[in-house]
């Protein structure tokens, strides 16, 4: 890319505060980004299961596999009760081992994926921990007793719980609730008192309060379709229930079949996959690259040509605000490449190293 020599002029204090409440609102943008749609769609899918797993755990046996808060409470109400000499075991023994089991299937995702964030280019087993996560729904569902089928469901709901802690800035949490709705809330106050402050009018807001009403609701987007899928998968697993002949148990084959379809097809194609994310995120860079070009070239341009009237300037302040965020989204796409070529080169030295050390 060709340097463009822009002739450098002092900024007015008003310039300068426009400019740097520009680059602050590029930065709140920068801090959060949609999921790509399949990081979306698979975060989504996995709430679904998740509804429809607890939905029938607790129908089949009356207690519900991934609410370890819950689990927890009734270990403390039946400790109190001993010392009243109202000693339920079997009801203490129950919350423990589904807390238990729960820990048990997160662990197993730290031991298979070792990020805190979605990457499917990494070194992370997804596929096998998609397919452990079917297993034990499988096992839930075929299982005798009460116990031990149901804490195989919680170890499964550990397991899918911790495969998507976080990304881009927002927790995701695809087995349960309470912090999914909590950031519904909280999000939703923090964009209606923006709107407040200003009257309920977009055109009074800065560049800065239009960048946090814009993050906010992207995160409502991500937030919002995980309640959604999750509440449509309880619905469908209390219809499967009743559909599906045997034990209610049974209908835990349904998202045990998805889990495990998901996680076989992902194993088999996980080549294709990476190449083709790698086109991808390359097309992404080279265009925001390109676009990157014709803003500064653009400014450059007007830098030349610019007379000090009213409207050259309000120009050329949106204009230096689509350069800001262009140059953002540049530098985000080189990060996201960067930090992939260094995983390459980290494997590839790890062979050659245990090569060498055979040798």
């Amino acid at each position: 890319m060709t340097q463009l020599e822009v002739p450098k002029a002092p900024l007015s204090p008003n310039s300068a505060r426009s400019v740097q409440m520009k680059e602050k609102a590029a930065q709140i943008r920068k801090s959060f980004q949609r999921p790509k749609f399949w990081v979306l769609g698979f975060g989504w899918c996995l709430a679904g299961c998740a509804g429809a797993a607890n939905v029938i755990a607790f129908k089949s046996w009356h207690l519900y596999a991934s609410h370890v808060t819950g689990s927890t409470s009734a270990m403390a109400f039946r400790l109190e009760g001993y010392h009243k000499g109202e000693w339920g075991s079997e009801s203490l023994k129950e919350a423990c081992f589904l807390v238990f089991a729960f820990l048990i299937g997160a662990y197993a995702c730290g031991l298979l994926i070792d990020k805190n964030q979605v990457h499917f280019l990494g070194k992370a087993f997804y596929g096998l921990a998609l397919v452990l996560n079917s297993t034990c729904l499988v096992l839930g569902a075929f299982l005798p007793g009460r116990l031990l089928p149901v804490c195989f469901v919680a170890a499964a709901c550990g397991l899918q719980n911790a495969m998507c802690t976080s990304h881009f800035g927002a927790i995701i949490r695809t087995t349960h609730l309470t912090g999914t709705v909590t950031d519904i809330g909280s999000t939703l106050g923090r964009i209606s008192m923006i709107y407040l402050r200003k009257g309920c009018r977009r055109s009074c807001l800065d560049d800065v309060e239009r960048a946090e009403v814009g993050v906010d609701g992207r995160k409502l987007g991500v937030l919002f379709g995980l309640w959604s899928f999750y509440f449509a998968g309880g619905l469908i697993g209390i219809y499967m229930e009743n559909i599906i002949p045997g034990p209610p148990e049974r209908a835990l084959l349904l998202p045990a079949t998805f889990t495990g379809g998901l996680g076989l097809f992902y194993m088999a194609c996980r080549q294709i996959l990476k190449d083709y994310i790698k086109k991808l995120e390359k097309d992404r860079f080279e265009s925001d690259l390109e676009e990157a070009h014709k803003v500064l070239a653009n400014m450059g341009n007007r830098l030349h040509a610019m007379e000090h009237s009213e409207t050259s300037v309000a120009e050329m302040d949106a204009e230096m605000g689509h350069m800001i965020e262009a140059l953002h989204e540049v530098e985000a796409d080189f990060e996201n490449l960067c930090r992939q070529h260094s995983q390459i080169l980290d494997r590839t030295e790890s062979g050659t190293s245990r090569f060498s050390s055979k040798v």
